[in-house]
């Protein structure tokens, strides 16, 4: 049977233009239409395997940029030097020594993270705001002033709160579900701009 990537526009052309997933047109959408990254950006991509994020985003922040990405799967595409890819959890790993590894504060997070779906809708949308609200409170611990963060987030009972809770720390949040994202599916993305620095007393 077909790989579910090979079976739409979206799986057949990430398949002829080398990106590990059909996911990479999510993130360059989210990019046409808020510009998110740039030329020489520090970035950490939150849930990065298969790698397409990492290799949308080493393309648009060049080879004067820093990347970070992390997952519990072993990444299985080549990455060029200024790429760096950690295995583990961000549930578990320490935030300081991720900025030391950077060499300071970051651009832009990137959290394309998803839980293990049961296939019930509840516990499902459950299970990706706990992934979400890791990946806000990573932002707010790595990102420099005016910084950047988009999430991907199930629409739930939470949503609310968590947009809430964004606005506190972001002049500016949006919802966006990209063209790319297959229609049956839950998902949308959480877009934030103009980070404001969070006063750690």
């Amino acid at each position: 049977m077909a790989h579910r990537r090979d079976q739409d526009h979206y799986g057949r052309k990430a398949k002829k233009e080398g990106f590990a997933a059909r996911s990479v047109y999510k993130l360059e959408q989210i990019q046409q239409k808020f510009r998110i990254l740039e030329r020489g950006h520090r970035v950490v991509d939150l849930g990065c395997s298969p790698g397409s994020w990492l290799q949308l985003a080493t393309r648009l922040v060049g080879e004067k940029g820093h990347l970070l990405g992390i997952d519990l799967q072993v990444m299985k595409v080549a990455l060029p030097g200024h790429v760096e890819f950690l295995q583990g959890s961000v549930l578990s790993l320490d935030r300081r020594v991720i900025e030391e590894r950077l060499g300071g504060k970051i651009d832009v997070l990137l959290s394309d993270m998803a839980p293990s779906t049961s296939g019930v809708r509840l516990v499902d949308q459950l299970r990706s705001e706990e992934l979400s609200r890791t990946a806000l409170s990573w932002a707010a611990a790595l990102l420099c002033p005016g910084g950047r963060a988009v999430i991907k987030l199930f629409q739930g009972p939470g949503t609310r709160e968590l947009m809430v809770e964004a606005r506190s720390i972001f002049s500016r949040v949006k919802t966006f579900k990209p063209p790319g994202s297959r229609s049956e599916s839950m998902e949308t993305f959480l877009v934030a701009t103009g980070f404001r620095a969070v006063d750690p007393n």
